[in-house]
């Protein structure tokens, strides 16, 4: 693979050659400090935040209920309480991350983590409806910085290609152990304490994050002024995207102000194209997408969470509106997948560093295909009946959620060797944009799809077949990934450079 924009900066070889160490590690930290500590504690760092902004992304949704009794306000406003969070946390991945290369993922993610602590204890402490919201929207805005730095820390602290690869696998389970523990855990809290106690959680483990940042060696810079033109057209398109899937979804996508909203990021989407083939320094360089690598895991990021979050969601509804069951119960209810993920998230860096992570990728999304056309069938096969049983469609999803856990820290992986390692934040939030926005859609979608109780099955089998066709999509398209070498043996040539 060259250097430059499509392949790995030069730095990386020059590094083994300077240490020696088999991490690759060649930055400068405290006397005394080792490469590879320092890249644990770089690792532990960017964990923390991933896992915080993925605990509360999920744990709140169970306690609406308890934040109405407390604070009031109608239906709206408490949705307003997530989907605040959720609009901030899609407009700003994209800008945040081209800004993390431009002033350092170090600093950045400081940024983010201070602004996601304080807005933490902001919504702890809220004294009204309109104030919480007010709050997630901040959380929202600081989680959109902290992700794509926090993933270009990883990129950045391990230069060796076996280890990074298994870095964001573990990375990965951060996110992964508290999406599955979210509910769980904000069930209990609210329960037993208050609701109030979700945002208060942060604040111990935003503390320990920081104590690790400060220890964490500086990050490399992006030697290019900020592209104000590429900012705010981009931030312009997602959050009105993103605000009129939201409403779409609520009260249907023929309203005017819907359809204003999907006018105007489409508007701004096309403004954004021309500002960036125009500019000199572009915040997202389009010759990126000459890069079959970065144009396919870009769109398999997106199948993945049309897949994995549209089940979730239309699940979830199932357990609750059809069957009667409480959140809590819904929520045990995916704990056979969940509890699988981080095992398929480690066992993707162990294939990938293996066999290289073109084939984890495809084997993953094969396996979610296979499992989601066992649920369509089982659908089709029960609806006669008055639908299927809750403990078959749970067995069905296990194999496709894990095939997604164990694709998507590969698609990671093929992604940022594509790149440059000063570009690893713009990298990291063009990915987890397009991510967010294949969720955002997909429950707006499938929520429309599944809107009235009497055709609640057939838009179900409708929603499991879209997500099929969006997963095989997917998965033909991976199968035009090069093999390439895998992270094991680039350690061995990475290794030979600098004997």
């Amino acid at each position: 693979m060259t250097n430059g924009v499509f392949g790995p900066s030069r730095p990386a070889a020059v590094t083994v050659t300077v240490t020696g160490t088999r991490d690759g590690e060649g930055s400068t930290g405290s006397a005394g400090q080792q490469p590879a500590t320092r890249s644990v504690i770089v690792l532990l760092a960017s964990l923390l935040g991933f896992f915080m902004l993925s605990l509360d992304s999920t744990a709140v949704n169970v306690a609406l209920a308890g934040i109405e009794r407390t604070l009031g306000g109608s239906t709206a406003g408490l949705q307003w309480v997530i989907d605040a969070y959720t609009l901030m946390f899609a407009a700003l991945l994209i800008s945040a991350g081209a800004i993390s290369d431009r002033i350092g993922a170090k600093c950045l993610y400081a940024i983010g983590l201070a602004a996601f602590l304080a807005s933490s204890a902001a919504c702890g402490l809220a004294p009204t409806l309109g104030f919480l919201i007010g709050g997630r929207a901040v959380q929202g805005s600081a989680a959109a910085v902290m992700l794509p730095a926090s993933l270009a820390l990883v990129r950045q602290a391990y230069g060796n290609p076996a280890r990074r690869a298994k870095a964001i696998a573990v990375w990965a389970v951060g996110g992964t152990v508290a999406m599955a523990g979210g509910p769980v855990a904000g069930g209990a809290l609210t329960s037993g304490l208050s609701w109030r106690a979700i945002f208060f959680l942060n604040l111990p483990a935003g503390v320990v994050a920081v104590a690790l940042l400060a220890r964490a060696p500086r990050s490399p810079l992006r030697a290019a002024p900020l592209d104000p033109a590429g900012q705010v057209t981009a931030v312009v398109a997602l959050a009105a995207l993103t605000f009129g899937v939201i409403e779409g979804g609520e009260s249907g996508f023929g309203r005017p102000a819907v359809l204003g909203c999907l006018v105007l990021a489409a508007v701004a989407m096309a403004a954004f194209v021309v500002a960036e083939t125009r500019a000199a320094h572009p915040m997202v360089p389009l010759a990126l997408f000459r890069s079959r690598a970065v144009s396919v895991c870009v769109g398999i990021g997106f199948a993945v969470n049309v897949a994995f979050y549209g089940m979730i969601f239309v699940l979830s509804l199932y357990y609750q509106r059809v069957l009667g069951q409480s959140a809590v119960l819904a929520g045990l209810e995916f704990l056979p997948m969940t509890a699988l993920l981080p095992v398929a998230n480690l066992a993707s860096a162990r294939l990938g560093t293996r066999f290289g992570p073109a084939l984890a990728i495809k084997a993953g999304l094969v396996v979610s295909v296979l499992g989601l056309l066992g649920m369509l069938s089982l659908l089709s096969l029960l609806a006669a009946s008055g639908g299927p049983d809750r403990v078959l469609l749970a067995a069905a999803l296990v194999p496709a959620g894990t095939g997604l856990g164990f694709a998507v820290p590969s698609v990671i992986v093929v992604l940022l060797e594509a790149i440059p390692a000063d570009q690893a934040g713009m990298a990291a939030g063009l990915l987890n944009s397009s991510r967010q926005v294949g969720g955002t859609l997909a429950v707006a979608v499938f929520g429309a799809l599944i809107a009235h109780r009497t055709s609640f099955l057939p838009g179900m089998r409708a929603s499991v077949l879209i997500a099929v066709v969006v997963l095989a999509v997917a998965a033909a398209a991976a199968v035009t990934l090069p093999r390439g070498s895998s992270p094991a043996q680039r350690e061995n040539e990475l290794t030979g450079l600098g004997r």
